[in-house]
């Protein structure tokens, strides 16, 4: 009798571990979907769309689809189902070495009349490569008319630190964000693009008022300097404050706010240290002519993608910003005081989604978010029962 007891209940540990099992499984295979939380807001998240190679940058179509970057090269439109297209034809070539490839997308603040969309993109080969923006006109399955409107230089070898995000300014003028490529000489050196935010027209020309235009020895197109790789840059539509943040090395990741003409410091003023040592880059964390952080994150959360919220979904979210992480795959949202200062930060969503490589506000006030992996997703922050 005691020995069939023991096959009884053993059976039943057995039928319970398989129930078990079986549910962890479902849960694994399920979409991503639940109720979170911030500190002033739920909200569920929405997998929208599966199954990109490392996305990287994703901007909104008028009709409600979206147009997204694969690193590997390929851009894609994304339906406001989640479903999507092959890859567009015409797209120019991309370099995918290292960290480099196709990298941000942008439409033109006119895209409604001339249909013109903005790639940015490593390009190069023989071990010679940087950072490039190219425009062409999007023709439904393929882009047209395509030219490239800028070239950084000089170009270097290895494949680090090639930025690069792009932000249209309401004069129609457009920001490039840039690495320093690795070469850490390059981010205080005004005759090198490396290192540095460039602002040009949507054609590629020089602006007549950018800050070094004139100045001896520089590059014309500078507008600031002293950045180690920027990958998020973000305007407040009602202040018209840009903000970027950039990747430190062993700590000293930093959010700025970006003012014609200034110099951020890298690589003689920084918070950051040397990878695996951890001695000092520089000459130290602060000085009279560069302008300081408004945040730094030690050790370094290798932020990618900014976003200034100012949507009607989440009221309370009014004015935050919000930052991937990469290395803590998590969101970062940033509160700021009506003088610019953030006053506090949160952390959500943390190995909830895996490594956040874009941030952007939709148009119906979701949150979207682009997961850098082999297997990436679109995903986007709703209201909880919305």
């Amino acid at each position: 009798m005691a020995a069939a007891c023991r096959a009884t209940r053993l059976v039943r540990v057995q039928r319970r571990a398989s129930a078990l099992l079986l549910a962890c499984l479902a849960s694994l295979a399920a979409p991503v979907r639940g109720v979170e939380g911030s500190a002033v807001h739920y909200f569920e998240i929405e997998v929208l769309a599966r199954g990109l190679e490392h996305p990287w940058g994703l901007a909104f179509l008028p009709d409600g689809r979206m147009l997204v970057t694969e690193r590997a090269g390929r851009l894609r439109v994304a339906g406001a189902d989640g479903t999507l297209s092959a890859p567009l034809a015409g797209v120019p070539a991309a370099s995918a070495v290292g960290q480099g490839g196709l990298l941000d997308v942008a439409l033109h603040p006119d895209f409604a009349a001339n249909q013109l969309v903005y790639l940015s993109l490593a390009a190069g080969a023989a071990d010679s490569y940087g950072t490039e923006v190219w425009r062409g006109r999007f023709a439904g399955d393929r882009l047209d008319d395509v030219a490239r409107v800028f070239r950084a230089l000089p170009k270097e070898d290895g494949g680090r630190h090639f930025g690069s995000r792009l932000l249209f300014l309401p004069d129609r003028t457009l920001l490039v964000t840039l690495g320093d490529r690795g070469v850490r000489p390059h981010g205080q050196a005004l005759g090198t693009h490396p290192g540095s935010i460039v602002r040009i027209t949507d054609t590629g020309e020089v602006p007549a008022d950018n800050p070094f235009r004139d100045a001896a020895g520089a590059q014309p197109a500078t507008w600031t300097y002293g950045h180690r790789n920027v990958q998020g840059i973000a305007r407040d539509p009602a202040s018209g404050t840009v903000w970027a943040h950039e990747h430190g090395p062993q700590g000293g990741c930093e959010l700025n706010r970006i003012e014609a003409g200034a110099n951020y410091g890298w690589a003689e003023i920084t918070h950051g240290r040397n990878y695996v040592i951890g001695t000092r880059i520089g000459a130290g964390e602060t000085r009279a002519d560069v302008t300081p952080p408004v945040v730094q994150w030690t050790p370094s959360i290798a932020p990618s993608g900014l976003a200034v919220y100012r949507g009607d979904a989440f009221p309370r979210w009014h004015g935050n910003l919000f930052a991937g992480s990469l290395k803590f795959a998590l969101l970062v949202r940033l509160v700021l005081d009506d003088a610019g200062r953030v006053v506090h930060e949160e952390r959500l969503l943390e190995d909830r989604l895996g490594r956040i490589r874009d941030v952007r506000v939709g148009p119906d006030g979701y949150l979207y978010l682009l997961t850098d992996s082999a297997d990436g997703i679109i995903a986007r922050l709703v209201p909880p029962d919305s």
